[in-house]
């Protein structure tokens, strides 16, 4: 734990909720990790002056216990980009009551970008089949979406991406394939 200063009561309190969610037996129990990543999109081989860079953000949903993945492209990194994710999260599972959302502490992962983006009737729906579960700060060995979204990024997409449509086409592939 090389990078956390200190372990207090609260650090330890947000570790124990993952791991003891993380170890739920329960198949009832559904438990999605998130995490996202950036993207560059540099279209051009050679370097021009000024050089155009574009990005993209990559979100993912992973289901550990069952290793089912969901994947977004985005163009930015957006409050209404993660509530689409989430929209989507809750549209792949109809059947559950509760979803247990583990995720990092970033500024667009709270429940008002629901009613920001959804208006305040359907974050009433959505929001009472979530249940919002935060790791402890610079804990990313405890995200297993986290871990995920390295190894796409490492083995599928760690290379120069023309265009965010070429990116998208890769991402939804390796993860079709990652999810049979």
């Amino acid at each position: 734990m090389w990078c956390v200063q200190t372990v207090d009561g609260e650090y330890r309190k947000r570790m124990y909720d993952i791991l003891d969610l993380y170890a739920n037996k329960n198949r009832q129990v559904h438990v999605i990790a998130i995490d996202e990543k950036p993207k560059q999109i540099i279209s051009e081989k050679r370097r021009p002056i000024p050089m155009k860079k574009d990005t993209a953000n990559i979100f993912i949903a992973v289901k550990p216990r069952r290793g089912r993945r969901i994947a977004n492209v985005t163009e930015r990194r957006a409050k209404r980009d993660f509530a689409n994710l989430v929209k989507d999260i809750l549209d792949s599972y109809p059947e559950a009551r509760k979803l247990l959302l583990v995720m990092n502490n970033l500024n667009t992962h709270f429940p008002g970008v629901i009613t920001e983006t959804f208006g305040e009737e359907k974050k009433k729906r959505m929001l009472s089949r979530l249940e919002f579960h935060y790791t402890p700060k610079h804990t990313s060995w405890l995200d297993i979406a986290e871990i995920e979204i390295n190894v796409i990024n490492m083995e599928y997409i760690d290379r120069r991406f023309e265009n965010l449509k070429e990116l998208e086409q890769k991402v939804r592939t390796e993860t079709l394939k990652r999810n049979h």
